[in-house]
C-alpha cells in the first residue's frame, strides 16, 4: 500500500479540521512507545499510590504497550474535549458550607458514551475519506497511558498535578484516543512544559495528596476518595475535605494556566442545579430522586449510598443547625455502617463547634 498519501501534512490538517467540526478541542498523533512513562509507572505502582484501583497493576501490561491492548496499532491519534461550564463561580462555591462542591466535570452529561460515539464518527469519516482502517475508539475505557500518548502527540504536558496542561487551553478537557493500524502522520511537538517554578497546585491541596512534584498518592486524593474508595474515608482526612461531595478541583482551579481554557460542551453545561445544590437538599434525596437527578452523569459511578456517606461529611464541615442535625439522625440504621460512622463523626464535630462556639447557625 502507498503510504505517502496517508502520511502527509495534508492528511492530518484534514483530520483536525473534521475533529474540530465533531466539536474536539485539539487533535494530535503518535506513535505506540510509551517506554519513557513505564518506569514512572512501576514507581507508583510500587510505592502503593494506586490504592484500591487494582486495575492498575492487573492491567498493567497493557498499559505499558498498547499494541498489546490492540494488535497491528500503529498510530494513536489523541483528542480533546473541553468541558468547563459557563459563567462558574467555583470559589464561591467552596467557600460556603451550605453548598455541595461538585467536580465540574460532573455537573453535566457523563462524557464517556458521547466521547465514544464522536470518536467513532471520526474513524468512520478517515476510513471513508483517507484510508480503509482498523480501528478501536477509547475513553477513560481501557488500560492506556493517555496522559503521555497525548503529550507525545503534542496536546501539551503533564503539569506538576499529574493532569495534562495546554498553553491555550488550561486543562479543563478530556482525553480520547483512537488506535489505528493507519500510518499517519506523526503530529510534531510543539508544547513545551511550563510550570516552571510554580507550585501552587501543589500548595493548595487540601489533603495534601501530592508527595512531590508529578506524584500523587491516590490514597489522600479526595477525587478518589468521594469516587472510588469503599469504607470509611480515614478521619484525619474528613474535615480538609470540607463541602467536597464528589471529586475535587482545587489543583486546576488554581493553575495559572487555566485562565487560558475555553467554556466547554454544550453538552456539559451543569444539570439539576448541581453546580450550586445545597448539601442538606442532596442529603434527603431518596434513591429515586437520585437516579433520576444522575441520570446519564457520572456521578452514577459513586452510586446513591457512597453519595450519602460524601455528603454526611460535607454537612459536619458546614453549620450547626436544627435541620441539619435532624436530617444527619434520621439516616443513621438505614445504609449501613460507613454511613452510620460518617454520621457519628459528622454529629459530634457539630455539636462540638456549637460548643465552643454557641452561636454558630445555619
Amino acid at each position: 500500500m502507498d503510504t505517502s498519501w496517508h502520511q502527509s501534512s495534508e492528511v492530518l490538517a484534514c483530520l483536525q479540521a473534521e475533529a474540530a467540526r465533531l466539536g474536539f478541542s485539539k487533535l494530535g498523533i503518535t506513535d505506540t512507545d510509551v517506554s519513557q512513562h513505564v518506569p514512572y509507572l512501576r514507581q507508583w505502582l510500587n510505592d502503593g499510590h494506586q490504592a484500591s484501583m487494582q486495575w492498575f497493576e492487573a492491567h498493567q501490561a497493557l498499559r505499558e504497550d498498547p499494541c498489546a491492548l490492540v494488535p497491528n496499532t500503529q498510530r494513536v491519534i489523541s483528542v480533546a474535549l473541553d468541558y468547563k461550564p459557563d459563567a462558574m463561580d467555583d470559589w464561591a462555591v467552596l467557600n460556603d458550607p451550605d453548598l455541595a462542591y461538585i467536580s465540574r466535570y460532573a455537573l453535566g452529561r457523563d462524557y464517556h458514551k458521547l466521547f465514544r460515539k464522536r470518536l467513532a464518527q471520526l474513524s468512520t469519516w478517515l476510513n471513508e475519506t483517507i484510508a480503509p482502517h482498523g480501528y478501536r475508539v477509547f475513553s477513560d475505557s481501557a488500560p492506556i497511558l493517555e496522559k503521555h500518548l497525548a503529550e507525545k502527540a503534542g496536546l501539551g504536558w503533564i503539569g506538576k498535578h499529574t493532569l495534562l496542561l495546554s498553553r491555550d487551553g488550561g486543562s479543563w478537557f478530556f482525553l480520547g484516543e483512537i488506535l489505528t493500524d493507519c500510518p499517519l502522520p506523526i503530529t510534531e511537538v510543539t508544547e513545551t512544559p511550563r510550570c516552571g517554578s510554580c507550585t501552587a497546585c501543589l500548595d493548595i491541596c487540601p489533603t495534601n495528596a501530592f508527595v512531590a512534584p508529578y506524584q500523587l498518592d491516590a490514597r489522600r486524593c479526595i477525587s478518589y476518595l468521594t469516587i472510588e474508595h469503599e469504607g470509611p474515608i480515614p478521619e484525619s482526612l474528613r474535615a480538609p475535605m470540607g463541602n467536597r461531595v464528589f471529586g475535587c478541583d482545587d489543583c486546576q482551579l488554581v493553575c495559572p494556566w487555566n485562565r487560558y481554557s475555553h467554556i466547554g460542551d454544550p453538552a456539559f453545561q451543569p444539570r439539576f442545579g448541581l453546580d450550586r445544590a445545597r448539601l442538606i437538599d442532596l442529603f434527603c434525596w431518596d434513591e429515586a430522586t437520585f437516579l433520576k437527578a444522575t441520570e446519564g452523569s457520572p456521578i452514577r459511578r459513586a452510586g446513591y449510598v457512597k453519595f450519602l456517606e460524601n455528603i454526611a461529611i460535607g454537612l459536619g464541615n458546614g453549620h450547626h443547625s436544627p435541620q441539619v442535625l435532624d436530617a444527619l439522625r434520621g439516616r443513621l440504621g438505614q445504609f449501613g455502617a460507613t454511613l452510620d460512622e460518617h454520621i457519628q463523626w459528622a454529629l459530634t464535630a457539630l455539636m462540638t463547634r456549637a460548643e465552643t462556639r454557641p452561636n454558630d447557625s445555619a
